[in-house]
């Protein structure tokens, strides 16, 4: 069950019209840090974020499942089901089930949430994607920052900038 914090800052993030996986990112951040704090393990850093995403559908956010051919038909499938039990009058997971799956992670290792194993995957995920869907993404992001939110940001690649130009 997610947390009431994770629901309550992917729900700032809907008003503030972030799109619906920046929503699910909150869950997968909570589900990294459930990791991290040993509630349980995960076999490899992508399921901890399929968890998550899961999560976040169950709990309300309009994330919409994999395409045809982007995943497995299991994954569209889980992914659908989701979606449907996160709608008004969804089906929760019964008790048997949910401790079931528990007890499965709390057997799983914690190293699919070390900063270097999230790293991999964001740069695995990102070689998918072509320089302009990355262009694309990074543009689109910065809409929704605000002035002042954009303002730290270009502040913040300026000191990037200025510290790899000088090789530290």
């Amino acid at each position: 069950m997610p947390d009431r914090k994770a629901i309550e800052r992917a729900e700032k993030d809907k008003r503030e019209g972030k799109s619906p996986s920046t929503q699910a990112g909150e869950f997968v951040r909570e589900e990294i840090h459930h990791i991290r704090e040993g509630r349980h393990g995960a076999r490899s850093t992508k399921q901890a974020i399929a968890i998550g995403l899961s999560e976040a559908r169950r709990a309300g956010v309009k994330l919409p499942p994999p395409k045809a051919g982007s995943g497995s038909e299991a994954t569209r499938r889980k992914a659908e089901r989701d979606l449907k039990n996160g709608a008004p009058g969804g089906t929760s997971v019964s008790r048997r089930r949910a401790k079931a799956t528990l007890g499965a992670l709390e057997r799983e290792g914690d190293a699919a949430a070390t900063p270097a194993a999230l790293a991999k995957q964001g740069r695995a995920a990102a070689r998918q994607r072509s320089p302009a869907e990355r262009s694309a993404a990074a543009r689109q992001g910065a809409q929704t920052k605000g002035a002042a939110g954009r303002s730290a940001v270009a502040r913040k690649a300026a000191q990037t900038r200025a510290a790899r130009r000088s090789g530290g």
